[in-house]
């Protein structure tokens, strides 16, 4: 494997990710607000020695077909991301924490300071998800009918980015000499001005807190468009992909590094993590049975809703046992591209009943259900075939999952060389290989 070591990440959802989650979960009922919970499930991650615990976010919450939202309450009572990070990083002593925050809605000087501070609190192990949206209720929050169009938002991450970047390198590392016989707090030569003028932004001034531990947080993004993967390869230094197959993974794999040297990048400082969910049996038959029985709690209410979700289309009139006409499917996707494409062409070439396609459809990931050694099988393929760097792992149920995930797999991944045996390092750049940044005015000597 050329020496490769396979990274992971925890998608946290409260009671997991499958559609029936909730229904299953052996989690608390208040789970998704019981801070002790959540910072078990990050120590269970910790105590797995994944790279990160990751949160996923959208700032809103859904306002209509609430009966069909009340069977499958994702995002419909969730802390703040980055405050329940903050909570968990006086837990943990290794893991990354990351989270999802919106360009579209949050303003650049925020979220270069709420991930600074994180970075600081964690001592090292921030991360941000660079994410543009991708519903309207979310842009109703915030004073606007309906988000902007895609490109748009991208053009406008892009603007939002490089702010942050900027603001993360107001100050040099050793710009704060706390010299008390000269008087003396900071450096003033060693502090620097963002000036920027833009499009969307125009911003003047500085970032009011030291350079972070890592330099600046490791930065996240998971676009598949082709808008979303030029802002990846720019400026991401982990990517979730979201690929069902080997070949497609191998496809965007190849793309994505493709693209970096245009922006004078090496492959090495961009992690790709496929997105796997996982079901351990002792046999491959006990696992099946497992997945399908929350497979047949999925509610047909819900099953429509994901599907209209991601197809971007209302589904909810049509018979569940027969096929989704093809001329029901848009032109183009405005929200998630990767989830509206897996589906178009499983609609076109498979001809699924509407029932056969919500009890398959996997967004944006693969499932696996096997003994250890299969999973650790599959993910060694992937990772042999340049398809991944590593996994975000979105479990079926939690804690359970996990837990069985932790006590059976990872030790099989250790025994075959491909796995850490401890963390090497403290902070997420350690886990990751990732180098820390310079500072941008050091480098080009600029002392002013």
């Amino acid at each position: 494997m050329r020496n490769r070591q396979i990274h992971l990440g925890l998608l946290a959802q409260p009671y997991g990710d499958h559609l029936a989650a909730w229904l299953n979960s052996s989690a608390p009922a208040g789970g998704a607000t019981n801070i002790h919970y959540l910072q078990q499930l990050a120590l269970t991650a910790e105590k797995g020695l994944f790279d990160l615990f990751f949160i996923a976010d959208t700032p809103a919450t859904c306002t209509e077909n609430l009966h069909i939202h009340s069977r499958y309450p994702n995002y419909m009572n969730r802390l703040e991301p980055i405050t329940e990070l903050t909570a968990i990083a006086g837990m943990t002593r290794h893991i990354g924490l990351g989270a999802t925050a919106s360009t579209s809605f949050y303003e650049p000087y925020n979220i270069a300071r709420l991930f600074a501070s994180l970075d600081h609190l964690s001592k090292g192990r921030a991360a941000w998800n660079i994410v543009t949206s991708a519903n309207d209720y979310a842009a109703r929050n915030f004073g606007l009918d309906k988000l902007p169009p895609h490109d748009a938002r991208y053009a406008r991450a892009r603007e939002f980015y490089s702010i942050v970047a900027s603001l993360w390198d107001t100050w040099e590392d050793d710009a704060f000499i706390y010299d008390k016989a000269e008087c003396l707090y900071f450096d003033p030569k060693k502090y620097h001005i963002t000036d920027f003028k833009g499009e969307y932004f125009k911003v003047y001034g500085g970032l009011n807190i030291q350079r972070t531990p890592q330099g600046r947080p490791v930065v996240i993004q998971a676009g598949s468009s082709e808008a979303g993967k030029a802002l990846a390869a720019e400026t991401a230094e982990v990517v979730f992909a979201s690929d069902p197959t080997l070949e497609a993974a191998q496809r965007f794999y190849a793309d994505l590094k493709g693209r970096m040297a245009q922006f004078g990048r090496h492959t090495d400082e961009l992690k790709i993590l496929a997105g796997l969910s996982v079901v351990v049996g002792d046999s491959e038959a006990e696992a099946q049975d497992k997945f399908q029985q929350l497979q047949d709690m999925i509610h047909p209410d819900v099953g429509k809703m994901r599907l209209s979700a991601d197809l971007e289309a209302d589904l909810s009139s049509l018979p569940l046992d027969e096929p989704i006409p093809v001329e029901m499917i848009p032109k183009k996707a405005n929200f998630h591209q990767a989830y509206f494409n897996q589906l178009a062409e499983m609609i076109r070439e498979q001809r699924l009943t509407l029932r056969q396609l919500y009890s398959s459809y996997e967004r944006g990931k693969v499932s696996l259900c096997g003994t250890p050694a299969m999973i650790a099988d599959h993910m060694m393929t992937w990772m042999e075939s340049d398809a991944a760097d590593g996994f975000m792992l979105s479990f079926h149920t939690l804690p359970d999952d996990l837990q069985d995930f932790v006590s059976k797999v990872v030790p099989v991944l250790q025994a075959r060389g491909v796995y850490r045996q401890q963390y090497q390092g403290s902070t997420l750049r350690e886990h990751l290989n990732l180098s820390r940044p310079a500072n941008r005015h050091v480098a080009a000597g600029d002392k002013r």
